[in-house]
């Protein structure tokens, strides 16, 4: 029996977060940054919602599968609406403070960053990922 095809019209539903946490020097923050082999790119951690999953539950779990780490959902971001194969996506952001754990690079993220706001921001690959780091942190855009 194969899966039923989806609906052409029926957006993807992910959710994510900006990852921070206070930067060793005692001043400021730092921001995760993932990268994905598949795709070439720096973004923030995120992914696709199982079925019956909420979206905060969604959010930490990427955070925690793609990052190694834990986090607190903090404020609600706006949410990133966008095409991927012809098909809508839209993706529920937070804002999140990085907890414990420890990142373990995979065949879906080979590599985490952190990185001070200002330069987290000219890493990201994609404008929508720079729109969200500066509702994050609105001295990023500076």
């Amino acid at each position: 029996m194969t899966a039923p095809t989806p609906d052409p019209t029926t957006p993807i539903q992910a959710a994510g977060c900006v990852l921070w946490r206070p930067a060793p020097s005692g001043e400021g923050i730092e921001i995760a940054l993932v990268h994905r082999p598949k795709y070439d790119d720096w973004s923030h951690p995120k992914g696709k919602r199982k079925r019956g999953e909420s979206a905060e539950a969604c959010a930490l779990r990427e955070v925690l599968e793609e990052t190694g780490r834990r986090c607190e959902l903090g404020e609600r971001l706006p949410t990133a609406h966008y095409t991927v194969d012809g098909r809508p996506k839209e993706v529920v952001y937070w804002s999140a403070r990085a907890l414990d754990g420890g990142f373990i690079p995979t065949k879906e993220i080979d590599a985490l960053v952190w990185l001070p706001p200002r330069t987290a921001r000219h890493r990201l690959t994609q404008p929508r990922d720079r729109t969200l780091l500066d509702a994050a942190v609105p001295t990023a855009h500076a």
